[in-house]
């Protein structure tokens, strides 16, 4: 029996992904977290085969959470899943010590197969994941955009910046301070030579990290 650790801050998206899970009789979904320290923390309790998280959560991501999970636990294949199939997101989640990178969109088609390649030892991308990754490897360092001097935090910012969200939603999103928040606009802006949040916007669909 594969026993999976799943982590995402919606209930029923976590609800409707154990129940694909355990479709498989061989899968167990044997803890769920609904934020990235106690996602950790079970992680380190349960002793999990695999684990499935979400990139975008409250506080710590699911970014900062393989990374930290490859210091605890350097044995734990992580599945990333995610609402992302941009090159940012794919490379982002292989360098912090993914595994397997899932969107939700494929999940029902994907995470099974997913769950078992990574238990195996095996990497594991959808077909748009290892796209996006095969176009970065081509371009080599040369290639690389504006985005990758981007902290994983500050590309989160952005995102929500450009999904309109005030600075004390973000500081409440990620349990930090509304100067903190104010600090990572500043950055935004100089390293990507913007003025103001209109063009945060701009710059963010002409990238696709948001929907037009």
């Amino acid at each position: 029996m594969i026993k999976v650790l799943l982590a995402d801050d919606h209930s029923i998206v976590r609800a409707g992904l154990r129940r694909i899970i355990e479709e498989s009789p061989d899968i167990e979904v044997i803890a769920e977290a609904d934020d990235g320290r106690t996602a950790i923390q079970l992680a380190r309790e349960k002793n999990p085969d695999a684990a499935v998280i979400d990139i975008s959560m409250p506080g710590m991501d699911g970014l900062e959470v393989v990374s930290q999970l490859k210091i605890y636990l350097p044995g734990l294949p992580v599945i990333i899943l995610t609402m992302h199939e941009e090159e940012q997101y794919v490379v982002r989640a292989i360098e912090a010590g993914a595994m397997g990178y899932v969107t939700k969109r494929s999940a029902p088609e994907h995470i099974v197969k997913a769950i078992h390649q990574v238990a195996g030892g095996n990497r594991y991308l959808t077909a748009e994941a290892s796209e996006a990754l095969a176009l970065r490897i081509a371009r080599g360092t040369g290639g690389k955009s504006t985005l990758d001097s981007l902290s994983n935090r500050e590309l989160q910012v952005l995102r929500r910046l450009a999904m309109g969200h005030t600075n004390h939603e973000i500081a409440e999103a990620y349990g930090i301070s509304i100067k903190t928040v104010d600090t990572y606009r500043l950055r935004l802006l100089k390293k990507l030579n913007l003025r103001n949040n209109a063009e945060i916007s701009r710059f963010a669909m002409q990238n696709k990290l948001i929907d037009a």
